[in-house]
């Protein structure tokens, strides 16, 4: 249903023409998202997942459309989103789940008129009886009351508030959801709700996700497909259970290192050290390089290709 190839984006984050030409100082570029390809199956759910700032939530962004990529492109069922941005039934199909419940609803509305917006803007109902039957509809296939529609969203909680977000979403009947960390301003039990409201909807409206996340416990139960980006590029990328129990690259690996040990094994434990390179000035080579033990010469000097699900010079190489 989804496919990217070769997705870039990159951000001038230069300081004012007069002021870097007085300084003498050169363009600065952030490589946000520097050439990510995937692609998702229909009715499948792919993760992204990654340290802060590795470019998910720009990738997510891309998708849709509410960023306009430097290079590549994104194609749905085929077609490219770049030259269908502007048709309405496109956009209809496509929609976005916010990672913040408390900065995405407009909290001088009523959850009734929120939910009920894409169905006015792609007058998918007519009448205001029907519109009003729509959005009871949608409030009980989230988890509340037809009666929640006359409240403001201060008066929910922030697993409510996400509950009226995917409403929100699934209003124009979409096919895909983009899903930027949709549960990671909840606590613990409420995620657990959450997620298992969105697998729920996916088995019986039969959608498809992308879904972005930094919580490999929670993508472990809703994906797959996962991806890890490291940098502004994925690094591996493979079935769900495959990449939890056999993880090839040495960063996938010091991933699954942080996760907490339940049964408090007692096993020795080998976390990723150093700090995040900045993706405006970003390492030769591979990218990974100053954290990864298993560096060497031709790591520093040549980006390795995504061979057989992972880009990595040391697993090319059998040193992994």
């Amino acid at each position: 249903m989804i496919e990217a190839k070769g997705l870039a984006r990159h951000f001038d984050v230069s300081r004012p023409w007069l002021q870097r030409t007085l300084a003498r100082e050169p363009v600065r570029i952030l490589r946000a998202v520097d050439g990510v390809t995937f692609s998702i199956p229909k009715g499948t759910t792919l993760s992204l997942v990654g340290e802060s700032g590795c470019g998910k939530s720009t990738v997510a962004r891309l998708v849709v459309g509410l960023y306009r990529p430097t290079s590549g492109q994104v194609r749905f069922e085929g077609h490219d989103l770049s030259a269908a941005r502007a048709n309405p039934e496109q956009r209809r199909r496509m929609q976005m789940i916010f990672q913040d419940p408390y900065a995405s609803l407009n909290p001088r509305w009523r959850v009734r008129d929120i939910v009920a917006e894409p169905i006015r803007a792609f007058g998918l109902v007519k009448g205001a009886e029907a519109q009003r039957g729509r959005v009871a509809e949608l409030l009980n296939q989230v988890g509340l009351s037809p009666l929640d529609g006359e409240k403001y969203p201060h008066e929910f909680s922030g697993g409510q508030r996400q509950r009226i977000s995917i409403a929100r979403a699934l209003s124009s009947n979409p096919e895909f959801l983009v899903c930027d960390e949709p549960t990671s301003a909840l606590d613990v039990s409420v995620q657990a709700q959450i997620l298992n409201l969105m697998k729920a909807l996916q088995r019986d409206l039969g959608l498809t996700y992308l879904f972005i996340s930094h919580n490999l416990a929670v993508v472990r139960q809703v994906s797959n497909h996962i991806g890890v980006m490291y940098l502004g590029r994925i690094v591996e990328l493979a079935e769900s259970e495959a990449l939890f129990t056999r993880p090839r690259h040495p960063y996938t690996r010091a991933l699954m290192e942080a996760i907490p040990d339940l049964e408090m094994s007692g096993r020795n434990r080998a976390p990723v050290g150093g700090e995040v390179p900045s993706p405006i000035n970003p390492p030769p080579g591979c990218a990974f390089h100053p954290r990864c033990p298993l560096a060497n010469a031709r790591c520093l000097a040549e980006v390795p290709a995504m061979l057989g699900g992972v880009a990595c010079h040391a697993v090319q190489e059998g040193r992994a």
